[in-house]
């Protein structure tokens, strides 16, 4: 015969205790009421789980580890109970936003820092922000596991409604050098102007380097690529290092300009998109049409920033 939840119940509550008499008055009940399932619960595991010295109880070494293993269940069933309370109170409920880091680092800051100001300081609700690469952006919001995602491409994704952040046109690529780097005294970057410079791309397969050097190709730029990586931070971060220059997104780039960096428009207006993607079949957060509004908000100021 096994042993039932009441029995786990009544020994968890004589361990945590240390005895009988407390566990009763913590389970509303009697000493010899609790005894009695005690002694059942031993019956049918076959093994003592307390040495009895008069009215006083010592658990065994294998009472301890049985302990161990009950904690760990208690512990998940609390968090299901906290988590069913929370899904009750508007106020603990959480945004889950999925998006490419260089987003999650450039966009997402500006939009919910705009957000809590206009809440007189604090945020309406929880965001819990997850960066993440294509293609595993685009796979976790096809299984439905994000109220949002937030991306740099139009393209469609299974399971999801994609629709742009900014009008078309909105933004563009731009140019990023380091400091006292010769084409900082030029306003807007002609193609012609990187030759022979040592040029940052971004990864082999990434939309926008493809776009970068067929630019550059057509007007036969020749610039030495030593350096490449996924990350537009950290190919900004390479360029404030007088490693080289090239040519990011423009929310990135702006982000990331200070004394060490700087940026300048191209002459040739290379698009960057910005998209939202919405899971057709995960219930919409309370708080996404905010959050949307919010974003939508921060990216036409960026854009107005970024006006030559």
């Amino acid at each position: 015969m096994s042993i039932t939840h009441r029995h786990v119940e009544v020994f968890r509550a004589i361990v945590q205790s240390g005895g009988l008499s407390a566990a009763a008055r913590a389970l509303h009940t009697s000493q010899p009421t609790l005894s009695r399932e005690l002694a059942l619960m031993e019956q049918r595991l076959g093994y003592a789980l307390f040495e009895r010295s008069g009215a006083r109880l010592k658990a065994t070494a294998a009472a301890l580890k049985l302990f161990e293993a009950v904690q760990r269940h208690y512990v998940s069933l609390e968090h299901v109970q906290a988590a069913a309370r929370d899904l009750g109170r508007a106020d603990a409920q959480q945004l889950q936003l999925l998006a490419l880091p260089a987003l999650a680092h450039a966009l997402v800051p500006v939009a919910l820092a705009a957000w809590r100001n206009l809440n007189l300081g604090s945020l309406p609700t929880r965001v819990a922000i997850t960066p993440a690469e294509s293609p595993m952006l685009e796979a976790w919001m096809a299984e439905q596991r994000f109220d949002l995602g937030l991306t740099e491409t139009l393209a469609p994704v299974s399971g999801c409604r994609t629709e742009p952040l900014a009008p078309a046109g909105a933004l563009a690529e731009v140019a990023v050098l380091p400091t006292g780097h010769r084409l900082l005294s030029k306003a807007v970057l002609q193609a012609a102007d990187f030759e022979g410079e040592p040029f940052i791309s971004l990864a082999d397969d990434d939309p926008y380097r493809a776009m970068t050097e067929a630019w550059l190709d057509a007007a036969q730029v020749r610039r030495p690529t030593l350096l490449q990586t996924h990350s537009a931070v950290a190919v900004c971060a390479m360029v404030a290092q007088g490693l080289g220059v090239a040519i990011v997104n423009p929310l990135t780039a702006l982000a990331c300009a200070g004394q060490q960096l700087h940026w300048r428009p191209l002459a040739q207006r290379l698009p960057f998109e910005l998209a939202l993607l919405r899971p057709l079949h995960r219930p919409a957060a309370a708080a996404t049409e905010a959050l949307v509004q919010a974003l939508r908000e921060a990216t036409q100021r960026l854009a107005l920033r970024l006006r030559p």
